[in-house]
Parts: C-alpha cells; sequence; structure tokens
C-alpha cells in the first residue's frame, strides 16, 4: 500500500499499476502473485453476487405460459411438434356416429371456419396498416438504437478519461514515490556512514585514551 501526500489531499492508494512493475523485474513473483490469488479465491463464495449487483429480475411472473416457455428454453428441451390434429376435420370415428361424435365434429368445424374468418381479416388490417406500422416500428428502433450507441460512446469516452487521469495521477505520484525513495537510500546511506565514522572514532579515542595513560605511567 502506497501513501502519498502531495500537501492537498492524504490519499491511500492500493495499488499503482502503472508505476509498479516489481513482476516486470521479478519475474518470479508472478507465480507467487497466482499462487496468493488462488488461495483467496479458495475463501471466496463464487455464487454470492457483490453487493452493488442488482438481483435477478424474474420474468413472465404474471405468464405462465411464457414462463414455461421460457424455462424450456433454459433447459435446452426441443421445441414440442405442432399439434395437426386441431387443423384437421376428422369425422365420428364410429359408422354411423352417434350424436355426441357428431356434435364434437361440427363444433371443431365451427372453430376452424371461425378460426380462419379471422385469418382473413388479420390479413386484411395486416395488407392495410401493417407496412406503416413496421415502418413506425423500424423508425423507433433506429431512434433507440442511436441513442444506445451514443451512450455506449459516451461511457467509453468516460472510461478513456478515467482512465487517462489514473495513469496520469500514477505517474506523478510514482515520480513523487521516486524521489522519496532515493532521498531515503541517501538518508540512510547517510546514517550508515556516520555510525561508521562514530565507530571509527570510537576506536581512535580508545587508542589515544590508552596512549594517554601509557604515558602517564611512564612519568
Amino acid at each position: 500500500m502506497a501513501a502519498v501526500d502531495d500537501g492537498s489531499s492524504n490519499d491511500i492508494f492500493d495499488s499503482l499499476p502503472y508505476y509498479d512493475d516489481d513482476l516486470q523485474k521479478f519475474p518470479h513473483l508472478q507465480q507467487k502473485v497466482e499462487q496468493e490469488l488462488a488461495r483467496e479465491l479458495k475463501k471466496v463464495d463464487q455464487t454470492a453476487l457483490h453487493p452493488k449487483v442488482p438481483p435477478p429480475v424474474e420474468l413472465f411472473t404474471d405468464n405462465p405460459l411464457l414462463k414455461s416457455e421460457l424455462d424450456r428454453v433454459k433447459a435446452g428441451q426441443p421445441l414440442p411438434p405442432l399439434d395437426t390434429l386441431r387443423y384437421q376435420l376428422p369425422g365420428p370415428m364410429s359408422n354411423p356416429g352417434s350424436d355426441e361424435e357428431w356434435k364434437a365434429a361440427l363444433d371443431n368445424a365451427r372453430a376452424q371456419l371461425k378460426h380462419q374468418q379471422i385469418r382473413q381479416t388479420n390479413l386484411a388490417l395486416l395488407q392495410t396498416y401493417g407496412a406503416n406500422a413496421w415502418k413506425i416500428n423500424n423508425y423507433l428502433l433506429e431512434s433507440t438504437t442511436k441513442q444506445v450507441e451514443q451512450a455506449s460512446e459516451a461511457l467509453k469516452q468516460l472510461t478513456i478519461d478515467v482512465n487517462r487521469e489514473r495513469k496520469n495521477d500514477q505517474d506523478r505520484l510514482g515520480k513523487q514515490l521516486t524521489s522519496l525513495e532515493t532521498r531515503w537510500t541517501e538518508l540512510i546511506s547517510n546514517i550508515l556512514q556516520i555510525e561508521m565514522a562514530n565507530i571509527a572514532l570510537d576506536v581512535e579515542i580508545d587508542r589515544l585514551n590508552k596512549r594517554e595513560a601509557e604515558l602517564a605511567e611512564q612519568l
């Protein structure tokens, strides 16, 4: 952790990736870093979401049919085959058929006739209004696409600006750290030189004291 005080703030920076290049200088550290990361990941619950991540959204809670279809797609199950019997006009199974069988066949024929009438109505409406509806829908989609692209470009530019500012700050702080480290090294070197000189002076004082004692004995 690097703490830097430039006189205007007391910010604490956990890391300076644009400045710290120990991994390039000491390749053996890369393996140690990966081992530490793997050890930390084992302690973390991989299924837990970050507190800032919103909870998952439940889709189609008010539409059981769409929800079941979504569950089918998630499970990777194939699409069930189309029921073609509803488009057929089978007669009674027995000959002659019973009243119930003839009634069921008649109801089926009426339902299919009504279905064909609705299809013809829908086709007529589509021919009349379909083209304009698709044009309006395409226009709205294009407008939404442009808005999303503009927002994406703005976010990309913001990311670039943030990274550029972070790099400039780290370069500036890195130079300050280098200067302080160089000054610290110089001060440590001076202290060591002073300690060595003190030791030499102590030795010289001891020698002079012994010499003085010897001269005093001779007198």
